[in-house]
């Protein structure tokens, strides 16, 4: 009684995907016949899923954690077992809390939105299967098995994206999009092989302790494997230049988006989080993390100014914010990436199922242009205030700055955004402004110290399992976090001078590109079919004033 009470988290996160795959796989056949059958089932099981989520995580938290394996078979050739087992961790325990609230959510926001579609039955049928796959992706704790959900939820969710057979713009995207997870399932399949056969153990838990057994210099096909999970995982977080597919799904329902962006997305920082013990002694791998990230972040954002389309608008959002979860994973502040992962899934999945009701915002009256005097010297006050304070709090709840680099880097970024948040205010010109100044001045330091704190919870709850990796100090990873800081703060100087710098022939028409993507989604467009891609043109921006958005909301 006593073991079976122990494995209960194990047994309770073994048991979330079943009713979802079972689903899926038995009332799949003919599902369009009974539409209200398999919805009200698909929902009912989305709801089994965040009861099982709790129970883990209250099993969990009362020690009850021993990891169990229902099933094992033996590979040949040196490549270990294929093994259903359960990794009980709190990685595995906040994802599966986190997608197992927003699948609930999306499963029954999908109950009005589908409902009297001829098709219904099957979007139900996909959406059940792509759920139960991407739960067994998060909670198993071998690599064949994590391997063998990664390729099935990226094939069912293929289904939902291409759902609209009808669009040729979203056949469009999904066949991109097919062809990248592709090119990431080979990578990936490539890596595993390397690893077991190194390492001589196929299970995620024993990368770390035969990492430390290792005597002398890595092997050289680790480092390829390594090489191997940055592609995977820079495939499947639509970095740049792979981005354009994730910004053109939107053709696809607005749950499935949802569910994408808030959820899915995730699967290649999450793979680069199960393997940072390998990857923490790899410093190529971790330099191209960090910079293909902050070039996504850069373009993305830019590019995001230039949208006009409210859910392309998010999309951007989504592949900068991905880009900044892999370059923390690259800087080692693995424990700030989950924090990161967590915080935007919430929020982009409320901002996809409510996108309709942010036209009101642009609706709304706004001061005129003559109440707003951009200022450098407001700018750089504003800059000094914001990095004073992400600085002091962060001092004050303990965060040492000094001795890890890689922590101020991120305090710029923050100073940034806290900068970013006070400047309207210190750049309004009238009656009210010394009131407002001080209210967003509380206000900015209320979001330093919920970030703060957050920062310590997530340290304090995940980091026996995710250990910080310090970023190494040599002159090329120097010059990396100058790269990064100095981004930033470009960002932010773009985004103040914008109105100026449209007034020059030359920067509008780096403005058309931008909105364009460069160029570069249009040729993989058209390399990947003349039948899919025959009305694929350059578009021309609309006349109208740049994006207000935030740049990295």
């Amino acid at each position: 009684m006593t073991d079976k009470i122990a494995t209960l988290a194990s047994a309770l996160m073994l048991v979330t995907p079943w009713p979802l795959l079972a689903a899926g796989l038995l009332l799949g056949f003919g599902a369009d016949r009974h539409p209200r059958l398999i919805r009200n089932v698909v929902s009912g099981s989305a709801a089994f899923a965040l009861v099982c989520a709790i129970g883990a995580t209250i099993s969990y938290a009362a020690g009850w954690t021993t990891s169990a394996t229902f099933f094992s078979f033996r590979l040949p050739d040196g490549l270990g077992s294929f093994e259903i087992n359960i990794a009980v961790n709190t990685l595995t325990i906040t994802m599966l809390l986190l997608v197992a609230f927003v699948g609930m959510i999306v499963s029954r926001y999908s109950r009005t939105y589908m409902m009297g579609d001829v098709r219904e039955g099957s979007f139900h049928q996909w959406l059940a299967l792509t759920l139960g796959s991407f739960f067994t992706l998060i909670v198993v704790g071998n690599m064949w098995a994590f391997f063998a959900s990664w390729v099935a939820t990226s094939l069912f969710l293929h289904k939902l994206l291409a759902f609209y057979r009808e669009r040729p713009g979203a056949i469009l995207a999904a066949r991109k999009k097919y062809v990248f997870h592709r090119v990431a399932d080979a990578s990936l399949l490539g890596a595993i092989v390397l690893v077991v056969r190194n390492l001589h153990t196929s299970n995620f838990s024993g990368i770390g302790p035969a990492l430390r057994a290792w005597q002398g210099s890595l092997p050289e096909g680790l480092y390829v494997a390594g090489g191997l999970i940055v592609l995977a995982a820079i495939l499947k977080s639509a970095q740049f230049p792979f981005h354009g597919w994730l910004i053109q799904v939107m053709e696809a329902p607005t749950p499935v988006s949802a569910l994408m962006h808030a959820g899915i997305i995730y699967t290649g920082a999450f793979l680069v989080l199960r393997m940072s013990p390998l990857l923490s002694l790899q410093n190529g791998a971790r330099d191209v993390l960090v910079l293909t990230g902050l070039l996504t972040i850069a373009l993305t954002s830019l590019m995001m100014v230039t949208e006009t389309n409210i859910k392309e608008s998010l999309a951007y959002s989504t592949c900068a914010q991905m880009g900044f979860m892999l370059m923390e994973c690259g800087l080692g502040l693995y424990t700030l990436a989950v924090m990161h992962i967590v915080s935007h899934s919430v929020y982009k999945a409320h901002a996809f199922l409510s996108s309709g009701s942010v036209v009101d915002h642009f609706r709304a009256p706004s001061l005129p242009p003559s109440a707003i005097r951009s200022s450098g010297i407001r700018s750089f006050f504003g800059l000094l205030v914001g990095a004073l304070m992400t600085f002091a709090i962060g001092s004050g709840f303990g965060i040492a700055f000094t001795r890890q680099p890689a922590l101020i880097v991120l305090g710029v970024i923050l100073s940034v955004a806290v900068t970013r948040l006070m400047l309207p205010a210190l750049e309004m010109q009238h009656a009210g402004a010394g009131k407002l100044v001080l209210e967003t001045g509380v206000l900015s330091a209320a979001v330093c110290t919920a970030y703060f704190g957050l920062h310590r919870l997530f340290d304090s709850f995940l980091g026996a399992f995710l250990p910080s990796a310090p970023f190494p100090e040599d002159p090329l990873q120097a010059g990396i976090l100058g790269a990064v800081s100095a981004v930033f703060l470009g960002l932010l100087l773009v985004q103040q001078l914008l109105p100026r710098i449209l007034e020059r022939p030359f920067w509008r028409a780096v403005y058309v590109h931008l909105y364009n993507g460069l160029y570069i989604d249009l040729f993989i467009a058209r390399m990947l079919g003349k039948s899919a891609s025959a009305n694929v043109r350059p578009r021309q921006p609309r006349p109208s004033r740049p994006h207000q958005s935030e740049v990295l909301s």
